[in-house]
């Protein structure tokens, strides 16, 4: 018994080393794959089980500002091959080539590039991506041929604000306008997964909802836009008709709110469609309305004359002498007419666009104080608009200024601006005398809709005093009621505004162009409560006709009519009907006639009865008077009457109506 104890127990020890080698051999065996192969191991399963997926959210929305879509992003499949794998490269590009519109070389040049990864045809059609995943299933494929997601660019209305909204190129980067300027904050996410997969690489359990859903990241936000859609192509459509009528080189309108600085349209033409931006020349992709600079012309004599009215250098009725040209640092400084128109007031002036009178007024404004005032309206700076590649304008600099610099420059010569910063300026002639920065986002939000940003009115500083501004207003008034902007007047409203006619600068700055011009009209309304400023400015017109009044007037004067309609904007009301003052009510009779010798410092009134407005200015001149006009015509009345003897100096006003 003993002995068959001990072979019992010798036996056990056996087992139990054997069983105790075998632990620990797994053990180490164990240890060996988790902490020395683990990681090689590891990499290699999921080779085999699965792949490494790329899952990208669309790029953000860009919405007008009622919400209509400007530009929106698809998910699309972009199709991919693997040089390495393609067994029978001719078969495969005869089969891939008519299914995606290319040829059987650009197939074969493909595969040639050789490695695991290249490019076939990045965000195709559904119909495209239908037909080719049809050839992977019924070819086998799926060794070669992959697809990838990938988000494309859509832009509903193709030419409406394309200038604005710019466009997206390769990899979802935007490339030009607001595409660009935003889009850090545009831009879709790529998000890496990993997704379980059989053996032809087709997700499978939750891997198949897991590769569903598309990944929403921070980025991917939308914009929208102060811009309105219907606004917007009002103004195209009025651009396309003066472009038939004028053809110009390039034409370019910005509309704008006064009271809060949003754009409410921005447009150029020639233009494109953003749909297609690679079938167009470059210069077109340019938004000209913050990227051209030029010289303004009269136009910008609206600042110079509220600099002036602000300074007190000059007064509405004041009387000016015009001999139809200056010369100023020996350069000639004419009207646009060439010719003289005598004895006028400051009003006339600014109705008739006198070269002369400006360039008396810039001189007595000083150097220092032309270009403060300049820059005080926002001139010779970017506005800080959220669009790129906006220029800065030019300006002198006080120190190096001549006589005749001050002169050219209150003409509006000698100086750049860009459309934007001009339409800005006026915009804050009505509003009141206060610059605002312009801006056209309105509201960015999160993927998940909540709001991140608002934009809003943000005031930059006061230019001129209000009591100056509603006098600069009524000047402005008188241009289009009966000046040279009398084009852009529209039948029930009170519109404000100044044309400009400039000569083009040459491209080395050597000089002016002959017979090429700019033509521009920039206007508010309406005046008694401005709720739009609209600029048009016509570059290079192929026409005969050049002049701001003639052809720029009217295309912002159309565009003002159809605003008035889409925003309901009701007529002006005239705000002296029945408060016509009494010498209008009644006819001019003549006084007794003053008899005796008419004592120093004393002048007898004239009869002004039938006179022209000029010929009234200039008559009243001659006799020492200070002359105040009313209206527009011939004079029909007058505040003092006739022959009666008065101090020299006393302000007299003579009532006009059309004739």
């Amino acid at each position: 018994m003993k002995k068959k104890r001990r072979e019992i127990q010798r036996r056990i020890s056996v087992l139990a080393l054997f069983m105790l080698g075998a632990v620990v051999l797994i053990v180490c065996r164990y240890a060996w794959l988790q902490l020395v192969q683990g990681s090689a191991l590891g990499e290699r399963m999921k080779a085999q089980v699965g792949q490494d997926y790329a899952i990208q959210s669309p790029r953000g929305t860009i919405l007008d500002r009622n919400g209509r879509e400007l530009a929106v992003s698809t998910m699309t499949k972009s199709l991919y091959i693997d040089p390495s794998h393609v067994e029978n490269p001719q078969e495969l590009a005869e089969n891939l080539a008519p299914l995606i519109g290319k040829t059987e070389q650009d197939i074969l040049d493909d595969v040639a590039v050789g490695g695991g990864f290249v490019w076939v045809k990045r965000r195709m059609e559904q119909a495209e991506y239908e037909a080719v995943r049809q050839l992977i299933r019924e070819k086998e494929y799926m060794s070669c041929l992959g697809f990838r997601d990938e988000a494309k660019r859509y832009y509903p209305n193709d030419v409406l604000a394309a200038n604005v909204l710019g466009f997206v190129g390769t990899d979802d980067k935007g490339l030009d306008g607001i595409e660009q300027a935003l889009d850090a904050m545009l831009k879709g996410e790529v998000k890496e997964t990993y997704l379980t997969t059989d053996r032809q690489a087709r997700p499978i359990l939750d891997s198949i909802f897991s590769s569903r859903r598309r990944y929403m990241g921070d980025s991917c936000k939308t914009v929208e836009l102060t811009i309105d859609s219907g606004i917007q192509f009002i103004v195209e459509q009025e651009l396309d008709r003066a472009i038939a009528e004028n053809n110009p080189k390039a034409i370019t309108c910005v509309v704008m709110n006064p009271k809060n600085g949003e754009v409410l349209a921005m447009a150029s033409r020639p233009s494109y469609n953003p749909n297609k931006f690679w079938d167009y020349n470059a210069e077109v992709w340019k938004n000209r309305a913050v990227s051209f600079i030029y010289e303004p012309g009269s136009t910008f004599k609206s600042v110079v004359a509220g600099a002036a009215l602000q300074e007190k250098v000059v007064s509405p009725n004041q009387v000016f002498v015009d001999p139809g040209y200056v010369m100023v640092s020996g350069r000639r400084i004419q009207n646009w007419n060439g010719e003289s128109f005598g004895t006028v007031t400051f009003t006339d002036v600014v109705k008739q666009s006198l070269n002369t009178g400006f360039a008396q007024v810039g001189l007595r404004l000083g150097a220092e104080r032309l270009m403060k005032y300049a820059r005080d309206f926002g001139f010779g700076e970017p506005t800080g608009i959220d669009l790129p590649g906006e220029e800065s304008g030019i300006l002198f600099k006080p120190e190096d200024m001549r006589d005749s610099d001050m002169a050219t420059s209150a003409i509006g010569q000698s100086i750049a601006v860009t459309p934007l910063q001009l339409v800005t300026a006026v915009s804050a002639i009505a509003n009141d005398g206060v610059l605002l920065k312009p801006h056209i986002v309105k509201t960015i939000r999160n993927a998940d809709g909540s709001v991140y940003e608002e934009r809003g009115k943000t005031e930059v500083r006061r230019v001129i005093d209000s009591a100056t501004d509603k006098t600069l207003m009524g000047l402005l008034e008188q241009v289009v009621a009966s000046g040279g902007g009398a084009k852009a007047q529209v039948k029930g409203y009170r519109i404000g505004g100044k044309t400009g006619t400039a000569q083009k600068i040459r491209e080395d700055g050597s000089g002016y162009m002959d017979g090429r011009y700019i033509a521009s009209f920039c206007g508010f309304a309406p005046v008694e409560d401005p709720q739009l400023t609209v600029l048009v400015m016509i570059d290079d017109p192929g026409t005969g006709n050049f002049y701001g009044g003639q052809i720029a007037a009217p295309v912002a004067g159309r565009i003002f009519a159809q605003l008035f309609r889409q925003m309901h904007i009701e007529p002006s009301s005239d705000p002296f009907a029945g408060m016509e003052p009494a010498e209008k009510k009644t006819q001019h009779r003549p006084a007794r006639p003053f008899t005796g010798a008419v004592p120093d410092g004393k002048v007898v009134v004239p009869d002004f009865a039938g006179k022209s407005l000029r010929e009234a200015a200039g008559l009243a001149a001659d006799k020492g008077l200070t002359f105040q006009s009313e209206g527009s015509g011939y004079a029909v009345g007058q505040s003092i009457e006739m022959n009666t003897l008065v101090d020299k100096g006393t302000a007299i006003t003579v009532y006009f109506e059309p004739g």
